[in-house]
């Protein structure tokens, strides 16, 4: 049993420098053999939760990692609390979630992050300076260009501070969860993501079931949103990952909702990576907002008043998360649990990685089996489950 008040100190953490760019050389002769002979053990359609994947496909960070690079720009994510009225704040949600796909998708590459073993955790934060976070209509931040050489400045009375957990609650199916929490502006988001894997042929599927809701305890309103499904496409020569499917985000109290579409390229011609999205007010059936564009390119919005705003997500400027040291990290955290395979796959030691990756998994195994044994439930450490969701034990609001 852990306590769930375990320290984790903000004051160690240090402004991340991974940069976790995967090389993008496409599948290598050896390792195509490899993905064949997986295949030819596949039948469509089949669940490849239990299915163990080649270690040279994984990219090196955990799947808890990627959920927290949805905040890379926490700035926009703040700036939804600072709209003047409900239409303007699920506007900047939308402008916010069109946005935060781009980051956690890094090198053009499919690879695959690590599968989260039960009981992991991860946790970094963000300083965010206030003077990037501004109510909608002022929000000029879209035409801010990447100047890599200019780091936001960490001065703590000028920042918001953001804070994120996640964890692996359940092995199978697989959850996991996470929170967001930023005290000052009154406002968090909790998540809990079941992944499920198909095989589709020459493609991958991966649906991502569950919802999230935004909290905003000021205007005490719920924003209660779903995630798109990923594909990794042309598995065997140079695999890429495209989004698909309808998201939903709707607000009750204010009568708000928007509907975000992630087209996946048709067969022939057309464009890769499109997305539509439309703000509407169902009490009155009025469109707000209309959205279109690519998700890790330009955005273009338009607004009910004719206006029209433009958002390049490559322009975005990212804030970079901050992360304690895998020194000062509990032996259950994801940098320091995978630190042996992250290692090996930056060596290019792809046995010395599967080996680890191994090791890892045999555990996992064997505490389940004592589990099992003893009939005790695994009992996560920051959530608990709540009808068909989790809920974090210590959210805002309950403070």
């Amino acid at each position: 049993q852990h306590s769930a008040s375990e320290l984790i100190l903000v004051e160690d953490e240090m402004t991340d420098t991974e940069d976790n760019e995967e090389e993008d050389l496409g599948v290598m002769d050896d390792q195509r053999s490899v993905i064949l002979h997986l295949i030819s053990q596949l039948k469509l359609g089949m669940d490849l939760t239990r299915v163990v994947l080649p270690t040279f496909i994984l990219e090196k960070r955990s799947l808890l990692e990627m959920y927290a690079n949805f905040m890379a720009h926490p700035d926009l994510f703040l700036s939804i609390a600072a709209g003047a009225t409900p239409e303007e704040r699920i506007i900047c949600f939308v402008e916010y979630y069109l946005t935060a796909f781009h980051e956690g998708r890094k090198g053009a590459v499919a690879k695959k992050p690590y599968n989260p073993i039960i009981g992991e955790t991860f946790h970094c934060s963000w300083d965010v300076p206030k003077d990037k976070v501004k109510a909608f209509r002022t929000n000029g931040a879209c035409t801010v260009s990447k100047d890599p050489t200019k780091e936001f400045g960490q001065d703590q009375s000028t920042c918001y501070k953001l804070r994120f957990v996640a964890e692996q609650v359940s092995h199978h199916p697989p959850v996991s969860c996470f929170y967001c929490e930023c005290k000052e502006k009154k406002m968090c988001v909790n998540a809990h993501v079941w992944t499920k894997s198909k095989f589709m042929g020459m493609s991958i599927g991966v649906s991502m079931v569950g919802e999230g809701v935004l909290y905003l305890m000021e205007h005490e309103e719920e924003y209660v949103f779903t995630l798109p499904s990923a594909y990794a496409r042309s598995i065997l020569t140079i695999p890429w990952v495209e989004l698909g499917g309808k998201v939903n985000i709707s607000c009750a109290r204010t009568g708000y909702s928007a509907t975000v579409t992630f087209h996946t390229k048709p067969f022939y011609g057309g464009k890769v990576h499109r997305v539509t999205a439309e703000v509407k007010h169902n009490p009155t059936n009025t469109i707000v907002c209309k959205a279109q564009g690519e998700w890790n390119g330009t955005l273009e919005f338009t607004y009910s008043n004719g206006e029209t705003k433009v958002i390049d997500t490559n322009k975005l400027p990212v804030i970079r998360k901050k992360i304690r040291p895998i020194a000062k990290q509990g032996p259950l955290e994801s940098r320091r649990l995978w630190q042996h395979v992250t290692n090996s796959l930056k060596e290019g030691n792809i046995d010395a990685a599967t080996e680890h990756k191994h090791r890892l998994e045999e555990r996992q195994r064997a505490e389940e089996r004592q589990r099992v044994a003893l009939t005790t439930a695994w009992k996560p450490k920051y959530f608990a489950k709540e009808g068909d969701g989790w809920l974090y034990l210590n959210p805002l609001w309950k403070t």
